[in-house]
């Protein structure tokens, strides 16, 4: 019989991944600080609840979907959080993107109750969530994760358990650096591209199939040409993820110079009111630099 699972966090991640589940055929209780989320998806089946320690309760498996660190603590180790409705064998399954060290840290406190925890971030944005095509990188115990790797593949086209608790958001950081470097990098070139008076839509069809072409490049260039920068993963939350990343290499003495220097990119944009914009707008910044902007001649069709 497949487990009871709960959902604490339906934000734009959260919700679609809430929903794949429940068309897999999951029993689902859900809560979230929101009340709309919530009536969304019991309009659709699942149960309602007003605390995640009522979700825990009701449940076997929670899964938690929030902003940051913080946020998680609390709606785990708060008051009426998760772990106060935790039963011993219950399973706690954290796929916020959050400080491996805070990770580890409500791991230890699940532990102490018979409570297991696996931390599972995610990478793919709203497009993944909606699509169930997420790669999820997993950190916790090995026979853990193999219970719930059915589960999980519901959520995700790549499910891999990358180590300990804290190693699924070790591999996040050093995926966010990965992105964060691209989209930066990709944004400079199409800036130059543009103001030599090249059209950036040609450049893009000329350097896609060589070994510049990646992911981030199918991705994000057709949105940076077409200037729409709905979020499909929002700049302050990519700032929040870098920021967690450069605390991270403080204390394991490791220097990323050029993941400080695109996190202060995405600061500037907060600063400007762009922090609920789509990643991609971090060629504006670039853009504003240069007095350009790039957008495709190419007509449509």
């Amino acid at each position: 019989m497949p487990p009871k699972i709960g959902f604490v966090g339906l934000g734009i991640m959260g919700k679609p991944m809430a929903r794949n589940l429940m068309k897999a055929g999951y029993s689902l209780t859900v809560h979230d600080v929101r009340a709309e989320p919530v009536e969304e998806l019991a309009s659709e089946g699942a149960a309602p609840a007003s605390s995640g320690r009522e979700v825990a309760e009701r449940t076997d498996v929670v899964i938690t979907m929030l902003p940051d660190s913080a946020d998680s603590e609390q709606a785990i180790l708060g008051p009426n959080g998760v772990l106060e409705g935790a039963r011993k064998g219950s399973v706690i399954i954290d796929m916020s993107s959050i400080a491996p060290l805070v990770s580890q840290k409500i791991a230890s406190f699940a532990a102490r109750q018979g409570v297991e925890m696996l931390d599972a971030p995610v990478s793919g944005g709203e497009p993944g969530a909606i699509a169930g095509t997420l790669a999820i990188m997993v950190g916790g115990k090995k026979e853990v994760f193999d219970r719930h790797l059915d589960m999980l593949k519901v959520m995700g086209k790549s499910v891999v358990h990358v180590g300990d608790i804290g190693a699924g958001g070790f591999t996040k950081l050093a995926n966010q650096i990965m992105v964060a470097a691209n989209i930066e990098a990709l944004s400079e070139a199409l800036v130059l591209a543009t103001k030599a008076g090249l059209d950036p839509q040609v450049v893009f069809q000329a350097v896609r199939g060589g070994l510049a072409g990646s992911n981030a490049l199918e991705a994000k260039a057709p949105m940076i040409m077409a200037r729409n920068f709905k979020a499909g993963f929002r700049i302050r939350l990519h700032q929040k993820d870098l920021h967690n990343a450069l605390l991270t290499a403080k204390e394991l003495g490791v220097p990323l110079p050029v993941t400080s220097l695109v996190q202060q990119m995405l600061g500037a944009l907060i600063n400007q009111g762009k922090g609920e914009n789509d990643h991609s707008a971090i060629c504006t910044f670039i853009e504003d630099l240069a007095k350009v902007e790039v957008r495709s001649r190419t007509p449509r069709g």
